[in-house]
């Protein structure tokens, strides 16, 4: 992919990302390497101006972000990505606006996987701690029933404690067949729970590999893990 924001200068410059069924790919750097403009890239939220996007092997280069979600996309936001005045579980109805089926066993499956969202479900999301509200934003996401499942920074902000829930929980989501891509600042914790891994600077892929062999790569190490 190569593109940016509006008609101003590129922001990546011919990044490659991909993550296949199941696994967890992470993509880590410095700040300012274009590791979310690369996920609202796939996700349909700029433009490209060259490369292409696809999911299942097919091209979805030129759909919408909506229409994007209906092919198996769904794609979690650093910042205001719950509906802080509405319940825990009007939140997760929210998530399945594009289907036409039964949801209850969605919302059970969500509920199995992050129980303090059962406990609370009648509750106002705003009322929850950080963590909390983001385990709300992935289960609204998994509400549509997702083949890959997009997250940006999931852990910002949050507690170390609750920083190892989240990724606990994202490994449970990849166990049930769900592709998950992820940006993600505490880049040792994330690689360590990553099938793949990807190192961006300035917009270009510096390093590809699998999250270990970039634990133990001396380069990526010093220079992007504090040593």
């Amino acid at each position: 992919m190569t593109g940016g924001y509006g008609t101003g200068a590129d922001i990546l410059h011919d990044c490659t990302v991909a993550v296949n069924k199941g696994e967890i790919a992470v993509i880590v750097g410095p700040n300012g390497a274009g590791k979310s403009t690369a996920m609202k890239a796939i996700f349909g939220m700029l433009t490209m101006r060259s490369g292409q996007v696809s999911i299942d092997g097919e091209d979805i280069t030129n759909l919408s972000p909506q229409d994007r979600v209906a092919k198996g996309m769904a794609f979690v936001p650093q910042n205001q990505n719950i509906f802080t005045s509405l319940s825990v579980e009007e939140n997760l109805e929210m998530g399945a606006f594009l289907r036409e089926d039964d949801i209850s066993e969605t919302m059970h499956q969500v509920f199995d996987l992050f129980p303090i969202l059962k406990e609370r479900r009648k509750q106002a999301a705003g009322e929850l701690s950080g963590g909390q509200r983001q385990q709300v934003a992935v289960g609204r996401a998994l509400m549509t029933q997702p083949k890959v499942l997009m997250l940006d920074e999931p852990t910002a902000g949050v507690s170390p404690i609750v920083m190892d829930e989240l990724f606990d929980r994202i490994i449970d989501v990849a166990k049930t067949g769900i592709s998950i891509l992820m940006v993600e600042q505490n880049a040792r914790q994330a690689l360590e729970i990553a099938d793949k891994g990807y190192v961006l600077v300035q917009g270009e892929n510096r390093f590809t590999d699998t999250g270990s062999n970039l634990l133990s790569d001396p380069e990526v190490r010093k220079s992007f893990l504090g040593g």
